[in-house]
């Protein structure tokens, strides 16, 4: 059995596929565009959140908070920031930082806070920053 060519099957008009190609560029180029000016910026590393999130990462060791580390957690404060840390757990309260404005930004989180050696408590982290 033998097969039958055409010269004629499968072939594209050199114009009609330059315009072809150009139309799928200019699509992915017009995609690019609208996906980059609508995709959300990084967060930048000086907001209230990241903040928090910086003392809480200084405070933590394990995944577990320690009141022995609220020196180290100010210290995670970039400059030109002001911060208030509280620790709670346990009934008992360890606290670092000026006294906060009215106007300051706070946040508090549930994190594990080790009360005394081989003993972890449920607490709250609370963290007020200001500039």
């Amino acid at each position: 059995m033998s097969m039958r060519r055409s010269s004629g099957r499968g072939q594209v008009e050199p114009l009609a596929a330059l315009a072809a190609v150009l139309a799928v560029s200019a699509g992915f180029v017009v995609y690019a565009d609208t996906f980059e000016e609508t995709t959300p910026e990084e967060p930048d590393d000086q907001t209230p959140s990241a903040i928090v999130d910086a003392v809480q990462r200084s405070l933590q060791s394990a995944g577990v908070a320690s009141p022995a580390r609220l020196d180290a957690a100010t210290t995670a404060v970039p400059s030109g920031w002001e911060a208030n840390v509280t620790l709670a757990a346990d009934g008992t309260r360890w606290q670092r930082g000026p006294a906060p404005p009215a106007s300051a930004d706070r946040v508090s989180r549930r994190v594990s806070v080790r009360v005394a050696p081989r003993r972890i408590q449920p607490g709250q982290l609370r963290v007020v920053v200001w500039r």
